[in-house]
């Protein structure tokens, strides 16, 4: 491992984990992997079978089927992804557009991708497939056609869910098979930020401008994996993917993330052979249990230190350096969507989920029962009028 110069959470962490007692036979080293994305050679590999909790890394998988449907033909860029109440309801980090919205798939992508935000990502999955759960069922189909063999995912943002888990190795088939297969994308993974009217969004990948080569691909941080991030960099040609998962703070990822690139970088020139990452297959015996690290990554302690090293000025790290310029913007909005949402109508100019028909009729009254009621001082007009429906446009999303 390169011998660089951690933060001093890093030091916070084993205390913590030595008197929680973690429940790993090297709780010091968190699951990682460095591999070289032409070939596929494992450059470095610790834990890289330990079942881990992906958070918004899942996003990549949300992308890749969104990517295979695009190819097939099933969308387009320009396809519309609407903002359900389900949708809507998703905490941060999120865009938080009102419900009903309309964009386009591509920045929706970029939204997702950039800003992480949860609510897109519900958004992305009902307008492929109608609900959350169609979309899961497509994003573990994927994953075994991808020979993922030890993941399984429930949902298209990852936030926390006992069913939802990883490992490295995993996400760095994803990433890899991403990178080669749909090539054309690769600038929503490089973005450095979004520009949305007056606001802009900066990427949370802290690699992108401040180390050499880097472009991609996405973090994610839940208390139960901590501070997780595939990074990609590319050098001369080469590119290679780094996993990092259940790190301390999002500098953490980065600083150890940066050191294994690095690393790897230097071992490219060596003569060894590696283990191509297809074909490593789990030691006999090995654990399915899921770890959980939230009594350490968001205990008190940890979060005091995360605040008193929030710093981006210098970083542990002598691989990443300071960024000095703003980082670069790309514009976003909404609208602009050519297709029919999925499940969703216009009415009055506002896309609905439903509108409720009344289970009554009205019922029309005889003329003798009508003259009677007239005599009893009976408002027919009113007794006739049809109760209006109350409901929500975005009811039953």
């Amino acid at each position: 491992m390169f011998a660089g110069q951690r933060s001093p959470i890093l030091g916070i962490a084993l205390v913590l984990l030595i008197a929680l007692g973690a429940n790993r036979a090297d709780a010091s080293t968190m699951p990682s992997m460095v591999i070289e994305v032409s070939t596929g050679r494992v450059l470095e590999a610790e834990r890289q079978f330990d079942r881990w909790r992906p958070a918004s890394l899942t996003k990549l998988m949300t992308a890749w089927v969104a990517f295979r449907e695009i190819e097939r033909g099933a969308l387009t860029m320009k396809s519309p992804v609407r903002i359900s109440l389900k949708a809507a309801r998703k905490p941060p980090s999120h865009m938080a557009y009102p419900v009903g919205t309309i964009l386009t798939l591509d920045n929706a992508l970029k939204m997702l991708l950039v800003k992480s935000a949860n609510d897109i990502a519900v958004a992305i999955a009902e307008s492929v497939s109608g609900s959350v759960e169609a979309f899961s069922e497509k994003m573990n189909a994927e994953a075994k056609r991808l020979g993922m063999t030890d993941s399984h995912f429930v949902n298209p943002h990852g936030l926390h869910d006992t069913g939802q888990y990883s490992t490295a190795r995993d996400l760095a088939i994803l990433a890899r098979a991403i990178r080669l297969e749909y090539p054309q994308h690769a600038h929503y993974f490089s973005t450095e930020a979004l520009k949305d009217g007056d606001k802009v969004y900066k990427s949370y990948n802290l690699l992108l401008g401040r180390f050499d080569g880097a472009d991609g691909m996405k973090t994610g941080y839940i208390c139960e994996g901590g501070f997780n991030l595939v990074a990609s960099a590319t050098r001369k040609g080469v590119t290679l993917i780094a996993v990092v998962l259940g790190e301390m703070s999002s500098k953490g990822r980065s600083e150890r993330a940066a050191d294994l690139l690095e690393e790897g970088f230097a071992k490219m020139n060596e003569a060894e052979f590696e283990p191509v990452l297809a074909s490593m297959t789990p030691p006999e015996g090995h654990s399915t249990e899921i770890a959980n690290v939230r009594d350490i990554v968001c205990s008190q302690e940890a979060n005091d230190a995360r605040w008193a090293d929030r710093s981006l000025d210098s970083f542990a790290s002598p691989a990443i350096t300071p960024l000095t310029r703003d980082p670069v913007p790309v514009p976003i909005f909404i609208g602009g969507a050519e297709g029919a949402s999925m499940s969703a109508i216009l009415l009055a100019g506002q896309y609905i989920d439903a509108v409720p028909v009344p289970d009554f009729r009205p019922v029309r009254l005889s003329d003798e029962v009508a003259e009677a009621r007239r005599a009893e001082g009976i408002d027919l007009a009113a007794e006739r009028a049809i109760p209006v429906p109350e409901f929500r446009p975005d009811q039953g999303a």
